[in-house]
């Protein structure tokens, strides 16, 4: 066993020398199973090796010791592995991707058994741009890191990822899972909610529901009940899903989250008591969901919208009024619901002490101030980088061999050099 150990660590020495990455990579990717029979001698092999002239090589190594059952000492590989992110030659390991993202889907569930989630946030951050190609170039190591993020409740360093619109999806040689692009959105979605962006928010838990599919996955349904619950809170009720969400999707998913769609239907009446006996008729399963929490953030929505509903009818109104007309308790908890209304730009009043009048107002804001030009200028920015990447992926589908050739109608069945065309039945030459 150690004679191939040994023969392993020669190809890699000299594959590295001659610059043959691409069946260096092959090599590391078939030897995984014979360095995962040779543990007790890995260190050793690994203390020959140089992080930035050997980089496959040692990620083979770092996987086959993530690979054991129980990890003796995972200190030392918690080091080796930082150190390698950190090191590590990017040209190099572009050549083998899909181990990359392997070793850092390990090293995440590692951190996460151990409860250590924070510890590798930092590192995983490396490991992202370590092998992009574009800052807008999503990876599955994306997921790794939003979920170190959202265990740890330290969402700055993904947002960084997050508030990039993706416009490649990393091939990882053809080994990229839909189940991280899955989970990308889903945790993003997460963080997005914790932070209170529900907006973007609601856009994440959107990708994930309308990511093409044959079926409806778990995450799928987990991320479709953020998703009403979440548009509640922000719109006051369900968007339509887009036309090429699955059907699968749109025919099953709804039925699957009845007492979320329950939830919407009482929200719709506007009532606080038929949405309080929807949630009372539910508990169990918001809390077995752990979305319990955003519920009762609909629950205090309702009220909200209520009150601005009222808005539109009155100029002013006194507290004890609007109380009984939202089903609040007392004229102090109406005061409180519109004080923080209008901290957060909910609604535009003002609240006279001395008789308990709140006096309704319009939205001050004129779009004439300097701040607001810059925010336009901005936004209008974001819309011409939009064309342009619109434009550039148009060009590059309208020059793909596959779609020249299905939507030409020609199949190409001949032997090469044939100049034969077989044109499909009823077309129009």
């Amino acid at each position: 066993m150690a004679s191939a150990l040994e023969s392993f660590v020669n190809s890699v020495r000299s594959l590295s020398q001659s610059g043959n990455f691409t069946n260096l990579a092959e090599t590391v990717s078939k030897s995984i199973e014979i360095l995962s029979k040779n543990i007790g001698h890995l260190d050793n092999a690994l203390g020959t090796l140089d992080y930035q002239q050997h980089s496959l090589g040692i990620l083979g190594i770092l996987i086959a010791k993530y690979s054991q059952a129980a990890i003796p000492d995972f200190e030392a590989l918690y080091i080796h592995t930082q150190e390698f992110i950190f090191t590590c030659n990017g040209e190099q390991v572009r050549y083998s991707t899909d181990l990359y993202a392997d070793l850092c889907h390990r090293f995440t569930q590692a951190l996460v058994d151990r409860k250590q989630a924070q510890r590798g946030i930092r590192v995983l951050v490396q490991a992202i741009t370590k092998i992009q190609l574009m800052p807008s170039q999503l990876t599955s190591i994306h997921s790794d890191l939003c979920q170190l993020c959202m265990l740890s409740k330290c969402f700055k360093p993904a947002l960084q990822f997050l508030d990039v619109d993706v416009t490649d999806i990393s091939k990882e040689s053809g080994q990229y899972d839909a189940k991280h692009f899955l989970l990308y959105y889903y945790y993003g979605g997460m963080i997005y909610t914790a932070l209170k962006n529900y907006e973007r928010a609601v856009f994440c838990f959107e990708n994930a529901v309308t990511t093409p599919s044959m079926a409806v996955s778990h995450i799928m349904l987990e991320a479709y009940k953020k998703f009403v619950l979440v548009s509640l809170i922000l719109h006051g009720k369900i968007p339509t899903l887009p036309r090429y969400t699955s059907h699968v999707v749109q025919r099953y998913i709804r039925p699957l989250c009845q007492a979320y769609i329950d939830l919407a239907s009482a929200y719709n009446s506007h009532n606080p008591s038929d949405l309080r006996a929807i949630v009372a008729r539910h508990t169990d399963a918001y809390n077995r969901d752990q979305n319990m929490g955003l519920v009762k953030q609909c629950v205090t929505a309702v009220y909200k919208k209520n009150i601005q509903r009222l808005t539109k009818t009155f100029m002013t109104l006194s507290l004890t009024d609007m109380a009984n007309r939202v089903q609040l308790t007392n004229p102090r908890e109406a005061e409180k619901y519109v004080l923080h209304m209008i901290e957060d730009g909910e609604i535009f009043a003002t609240i006279n002490q001395k008789d308990g009048m709140v006096t309704f107002q319009d939205n001050p804001e004129k779009y004439n101030s300097v701040g607001m030009l810059m925010k336009l200028d901005e936004e209008i920015k974001k819309c011409f980088t939009l064309e342009k990447k619109l434009r550039a992926m148009d060009h590059e589908i309208m020059v793909n061999p596959q779609y020249v050739q299905k939507i030409s109608g020609v199949y190409d069945e001949d032997a090469p050099g044939s100049s034969s065309l077989r044109i499909p039945a009823g077309s129009i030459v």
